[in-house]
């Protein structure tokens, strides 16, 4: 393993962070071929190659030394009958795929994938973050989310109701509990 652990740690003195560049629902991401763009070069500079396969409904990310042959290998289970909106199962699944690629690529090369805030003293404390206001469709879409048990009370309560919105979503669950 010596080859391997050297140039790894050649690879990771010179891999950039790689910003976050995507955006997802509600967040922000370095998608896949943003994080292969930067690493395929420098893995290639330094002898390194890579592979992800799924084997048994796991994704098998293995490193290796291209010279040596010595590789390190990484395994996460594929989770199964997940549902996300809008996709049917295999495009749940094909999302299930990409994102712990993404993931696992990261985690075995050491990569960071956005900007460290503590260390650079960039990090700024806010002052009583307020909730984000919910408006009306998007309060509807909480409910009947919540009537079909996709998420619960507390995903709704995190928003900055109005008082109506606060009265409607009690009646709501009294309903819902036949109460």
């Amino acid at each position: 393993m010596k080859e391997l652990y050297k140039n790894l740690a050649s690879f990771n003195y010179e891999v950039p962070v790689i910003l976050k560049n995507s955006q997802g629902y509600g967040y922000k991401f370095a998608d896949l071929s943003e994080i292969f763009s930067v690493i395929k070069p420098l893995m290639k500079k330094h002898n390194l190659g890579f592979t992800q396969l799924i084997i048994d409904g796991n994704l098998e990310t293995v490193v290796f030394e291209v010279k040596s042959g010595e590789s390190i290998k990484s395994v996460i289970p594929i989770p199964e009958g997940a549902q996300l909106k809008g996709q049917n199962e295999f495009q749940t699944l094909g999302s299930a795929i990409t994102y712990l690629r993404r993931y696992s690529i990261s985690s075995i090369l050491g990569l960071v994938t956005d900007a460290d805030t503590d260390a650079g003293g960039e990090q700024v404390k806010k002052a009583n973050p307020k909730k984000q206001p919910l408006t009306s469709e998007r309060f509807a879409k909480a409910l009947d989310a919540l009537a079909n048990n996709k998420i619960k009370k507390e995903d709704i309560t995190k928003y900055d109701l109005t008082a109506e919105q606060a009265k409607q979503l009690d009646e709501f669950i009294k309903l819902l509990n036949n109460e």
